[in-house]
C-alpha cells in the first residue's frame, strides 16, 4: 500500500466516523456531507488502484467513472445532488442513511 492509499483510507475513516457522530446527533445535513465525502474518497481510492492516479476534480472523477466503472458511477451520480442540496435545503434521516449505505457498498467493493 502506498502513501496516497493510506491517506485516502484514513480520510475515509475520518469522514465516515464523523458522519456517524453527526447522524447520532440528528445533524443530517452534516452527516450527509461527511458520508458523501467518504463516498468520494473511496471513489478516488478505487480510481487510484485501477487507473494509477487520483482525479483532480469532481468532473474528471465523474467522467472516468461514467466511462469505465458504471456501478460506482451510478452511486456517485445519485448521491452528488444530495451533497449539492445540503447547502440550501434541510436533509432528512433517510437521505443520510442512503449515502451512508452507499459508502458501505463501495467500501465492500474495495475489500476494506
Amino acid at each position: 500500500m502506498n502513501e496516497k492509499e493510506k491517506v485516502l483510507i484514513e480520510n475515509f475513516k475520518e469522514y465516515y466516523e464523523e458522519g456517524d457522530s453527526a447522524f447520532g446527533k440528528a445533524r443530517f445535513n452534516t452527516a450527509t456531507i461527511l458520508f458523501f465525502k467518504a463516498v468520494a474518497t473511496l471513489c478516488d481510492l478505487y480510481l487510484l488502484r485501477k487507473e494509477g492516479n487520483i482525479p483532480s476534480s469532481h468532473s474528471t472523477r465523474f467522467r472516468i467513472l461514467e466511462e469505465k466503472y458504471h456501478e460506482i458511477y451510478k452511486i456517485m451520480d445519485r448521491d452528488f445532488p444530495f451533497y449539492q442540496d445540503s447547502y440550501t435545503q434541510k436533509l432528512d434521516k433517510e437521505t443520510a442513511e442512503l449515502v451512508k449505505k452507499d459508502a458501505g457498498r463501495i467500501k465492500k467493493m474495495l475489500n476494506l
